[in-house]
């Protein structure tokens, strides 16, 4: 048994890394108010790429950052000016409720080009704007005509963008979690582990901070050492989750039921599909062995007892190891001295 040891390791290392990318919960971070602050800005664009960044359409810097955020493939919105319920200092060109349809569509046209490569938008400050529908139709109106998306950073309990969204087809986005609304970097860890762990709860998760230099630096020694279950994903990517998230897990059955049958020669044709069974479903590659004398092995149900007692973690794995490497099917593949 000593002899396959160094075999039983590999399939296992290789099945655990296979776990942890399948069960990886997403974390998207939006960092908002871009264009005013070049350096805390610059140091935002030197995190990873997947951290998404949120430009004010009006500040000086805005298109030179849109710029040099787009060179690396970064995610790029449009941070709009929306009126909140407080009274507070309003950025130039602020969408209001009380606004036309003609006038909210010319100053988001206006902004979509102050802010190149954008791909959504979401909302500085709006707690009176976003609260209420009509307004947030004509938003989404003009939204659904650039082909942009919306992130709710939901500064208000009874936001309606969802509502009026769907109204025009316009994808949403969620904010989760708040990383700075304390400017500390103690505190944005703790919001940074609150995200984290929202995100193992739900799948996904969306934190928005903000280029505080407190945030700056949180992100800078946070993110180098962010959980290996964890994985940081542009904003955009959450909007259509990939297909081999949403299917659910399986044992280890690496064919049919259907394909262990005999074949008939005479009906070798293979049953036609849907365009849309095409593109859910990936043809298994085929595999042909040559070097082996013994038939050729099929690879199907690896047949194990279940265990007595529940297992996790290693255990489990291991388990499923031996299940494998035990499977009458796979003995013929294995190298024997």
């Amino acid at each position: 048994m000593l002899k396959y040891l160094p075999f039983r390791l590999l399939i296992g290392c290789s099945l655990l890394m296979v776990c942890l990318q399948v069960s990886a919960a997403k974390l998207a971070i939006v960092i908002d108010d871009f264009g005013y602050r070049v350096k805390e800005d610059n140091q935002i664009l030197a995190l990873p790429a997947a951290v998404t960044i949120a430009i004010l359409p009006s500040s000086p810097h805005g298109r030179e950052m849109a710029e040099k955020a787009h060179q690396q493939g970064r995610d790029i919105l449009i941070h709009m000016p929306m009126k909140p319920l407080s009274n507070q200092p309003l950025e130039k060109d602020t969408l209001s409720p009380s606004m036309s349809a003609e006038d909210i569509d010319q100053l988001i046209k206006n902004a979509i080009k102050r802010v190149p490569y954008a791909k959504g938008m979401n909302n500085h400050m709006g707690s009176e704007m976003t609260s209420s529908l009509p307004g947030m139709r004509n938003v989404m109106h003009s939204l659904s005509q650039s082909n942009l998306f919306f992130l709710d950073s939901v500064t208000i309990g009874n936001t309606q963008v969802k509502n009026a969204a769907k109204e025009y087809g316009v994808p949403t986005l969620r904010r989760h979690i708040f990383i700075d609304n304390h400017q500390s970097e103690e505190e944005t860890r703790g919001q940074l582990n609150k995200a984290v762990a929202y995100a193992r709860k739900h799948d996904s998760a969306v934190a928005i901070g903000h280029p505080h230099p407190s945030t700056v630096r949180a992100l800078q020694k946070y993110l180098p050492q962010l959980p290996a279950d964890i994985e940081l994903v542009a904003v955009s990517s959450l909007l259509s989750p990939q297909p081999a998230d949403k299917q659910p897990a399986k044992s280890l059955r690496m064919l049919s039921e259907e394909a262990k049958q005999p074949q008939n020669s005479e009906s070798s044709t293979p049953p036609s599909v849907t365009p849309e069974e095409e593109v859910q479903v990936q043809p298994e590659p085929e595999q042909e062995v040559t070097t082996v004398e013994a038939p050729p092995a099929e690879l199907g149900l690896c047949e194990f007892e279940t265990p007595k007692n529940k297992l996790q973690g290693i255990d489990f794995i291991m388990f499923v190891v031996e299940g494998i490497y035990h499977d009458k099917a796979l003995q013929p593949l294995l190298l024997k001295d």
